[in-house]
């Protein structure tokens, strides 16, 4: 994939419906069966099938909305990451909202290749499919950091520290990173970085969804000849 800085001279190439014959998922998709929608952008309204994967939970229409109306402003032309992306909805959700690439990292086949044939259907080149496990992946530093990461590991599997951590630890986040994160309510966060501050969240019974914003302290400037005489 090569890089675009000026990704608005770039449009997508399509001259497919953005119908499907496909049943639609309750909600948008839940549990992991039906599809989801594309909800704003150059794919707005197209479908997104959503392969029947165990614990496979694609974010609701209505909450993706309600996040990316939070991001509204700060998506095109930015370099965006989609940690345990599952059907993909999230990353892809930036792409058609004109994000400069976004990567995806997913191990399952079967979700692997429901976000190739969406990308194949809509002839993007912007994405970037990392297949196999995120942490594994994430040990190893990027050629560039990320300026917006969405973060939806599966639920009870002790994944999202691990993976905050190690985000932070190698590099993947660019200064002032936009981090989401959607979890389980009652998952301790007790553990993240103390310079990712909290922006947004919404949370219900099923989940906690958060938006953070990275922060690093101020570096302390060492003191002058004058300060150090005093």
């Amino acid at each position: 994939m090569k890089p675009h800085e000026n990704r608005q001279n770039v449009p997508h190439k399509s001259t497919k419906s953005t119908k499907s014959t496909k049943p639609q998922g309750r909600n948008g998709a839940h549990g992991g069966r039906g599809s989801v929608r594309i909800i704003s952008g150059e794919w707005r309204g197209r479908r997104l099938q959503v392969p029947d994967i165990d614990g496979l939970r694609p974010t609701l229409d209505r909450l993706r909305e309600t996040l990316f109306n939070w991001l509204m402003f700060e998506i095109e032309g930015k370099r965006c990451l989609d940690v345990f992306a599952g059907s993909g909805a999230l990353g892809l959700e930036a792409l058609s909202r004109r994000a400069r690439s976004v990567t995806l990292i997913e191990k399952n086949p079967r979700a692997i290749t429901t976000i190739k044939a969406f990308l194949h259907e809509v002839e993007d080149t912007h994405a970037k499919i990392l297949e196999g496990d995120a942490l594994r992946i994430l040990a190893r530093p990027p050629s560039e950091p990320f300026d917006v990461v969405f973060l939806d590991p599966p639920f009870h599997q002790d994944l999202l520290e691990k993976a905050v951590q190690t985000l932070e630890k190698n590099g993947w986040l660019a200064e002032r990173a936009w981090i989401y994160l959607e979890h389980e309510p009652a998952l301790s966060l007790d553990s993240l970085p103390s310079h990712w501050r909290h922006y947004r969240q919404i949370q219900n019974a099923g989940k906690r969804m958060l938006l953070l914003r990275r922060e690093p302290p101020l570096r302390q400037e060492p003191p002058s000849a004058e300060q150090e005489a005093l």
